[in-house]
């Protein structure tokens, strides 16, 4: 999956960077789609740091206390890895951003520096590790299947309302979300498995 979407995001940022066809494709739709709302805008802002930081912290915190207090070897790592992706995440992103300095939707002119996405990337670092680090701790199907459904509303609603407000064109967030994959793909290597406490 890792190498999947490492090819996709550097498909992704060629057609951007030489203006080919696939972003000319991406340029239409999202003018045709941008209708700013309410609720659009309220979507977008769950990519704010204000809001997915915290949502990550409180997990980690959670995941933290709860592997120290069964013992669990390493029980620091998850929150340690997590925080540190999420903190090194700007340095691969404002590069990025600096260096194709794509335009905005026409709201957002004459501004440079949409793709890829830090909003979007934002919200799928943050919540993504969330639920890698929560996963193991969660030991029912139907729980699981709720934190993926979660998971998903998050990072779908987070899209749409970029898109749908007009913050963003969507190459921007589908070049963030494959970027995201790479990171969350490397972040569950380094996650321990299953929580192994230690004998009394």
């Amino acid at each position: 999956m890792s190498a999947v979407a490492g090819l996709l995001f550097l498909l992704i940022t060629w057609q951007v960077v030489v203006h080919g066809p696939l972003a000319r494709v991406d340029e239409r739709i999202g003018g045709a789609v941008v209708r700013p709302d309410r609720v659009s805008g309220l979507l977008a802002d769950l990519g704010n740091i204000a809001v997915a930081v915290p949502v990550l912290a409180v997990v980690l915190a959670y995941a933290a206390r709860r592997a120290r207090r069964e013992g669990t070897d390493r029980w620091w790592l998850p929150a340690v890895a997590a925080a540190g992706l999420l903190a090194v995440l700007p340095a691969l992103i404002v590069p990025l951003k600096g260096l194709i300095a794509r335009p905005g939707p026409p709201s957002m002119s004459p501004e440079t520096g949409f793709y890829p996405s830090g909003h979007t990337a934002t919200a799928a670092l943050a919540y993504g590790a969330a639920a890698l680090v929560l996963w193991p701790w969660l030991t029912t199907a139907y729980a699981r299947r709720g934190l993926l459904a979660v998971c998903a509303a998050l990072h779908l609603g987070v899209a749409f309302g970029l898109v749908r407000h007009g913050y963003h064109w969507p190459l921007d967030v589908l070049g963030s979300w494959c970027l995201c994959a790479v990171l969350l793909c490397a972040l569950r290597i380094l996650l321990p498995g299953p929580p192994v406490s230690r004998p009394a």
